[in-house]
């Protein structure tokens, strides 16, 4: 489990659709080691912060495993490190194989897994392609957040290294289908409105949902 790019970006404006929009989706990497904070990157930046950044969604990890499906899919698109708007570009971290509240450490730095990604739109300003965040979601290759339960600095090379694994055993991609609702799970959905490891924000959407379940 290894970090293979560090990718940093501020804010900035473009243009979309013929109206001005201010996005941090635009990341590129770093060759230098890099403090990571309670809420982000040095150098790192979100534009609108109630959908972005915060505690439980400071580091974005997106496995590089990934880049080949990407790289068929979009045949045409450049695909370098970052553009997926991920900090942290990963071998050896997938999120069938992760689990919600799994901990671990690189560099100085310790972290703790806390959900997918669900897209926004501004994906699709990234790839300049509208049908960009339905094909993402639709792929369940979502990338995972980390929150910092320690700062400290990281840098391309270092190793993760798993601390503890959460026994709850709800992986990220456990996750994703809950949330695309791909099939009829109530005992998954039932735990997952239980799982404090996972912000409140979703456990109060999986409690909601368990809620309707249980008065079909």
């Amino acid at each position: 489990m290894k970090l293979i790019s560090v990718n940093v970006g501020l804010p900035r404006e473009v243009t979309w659709k013929e109206k001005t929009v201010t996005t941090g989706i635009f990341k590129e990497p770093v060759s230098e080691r890099v403090m990571v904070r309670a809420l982000n990157l040095d150098g790192d930046g979100q534009a609108d912060l109630t959908v972005h950044g915060g505690a439980d969604k400071a580091v974005y990890v997106y496995p590089f495993e990934h880049y080949d499906y990407w790289q068929g899919e979009l045949p045409d698109t450049e695909l370098p490190l970052g553009i997926f708007g991920e900090n942290f570009t990963t071998t050896g971290l997938r999120e069938e194989e992760l689990n919600i509240g799994d901990r671990f450490e690189i560099g100085t730095v310790k972290l703790m897994v806390t959900q997918p990604r669900l897209p926004c739109y501004k994906l699709g300003i990234r790839f300049g392609r509208p049908d960009m965040v339905k094909r993402f979601l639709a792929s369940r290759r979502t990338g995972f957040y980390f929150r910092v339960l320690q700062e400290g600095e990281v840098g391309v090379g270092d190793t993760l290294e798993l601390v503890s694994r959460n026994e709850n055993n709800i992986t990220v991609a456990d996750i994703t289908q809950l949330y695309v609702r791909e099939q009829d799970n109530p005992e998954l959905l039932h735990r997952a409105a239980q799982l404090e490891a996972l912000p409140e924000s979703w456990r109060n959407y999986f409690q909601e949902q368990s809620r309707r379940q249980d008065v079909r």
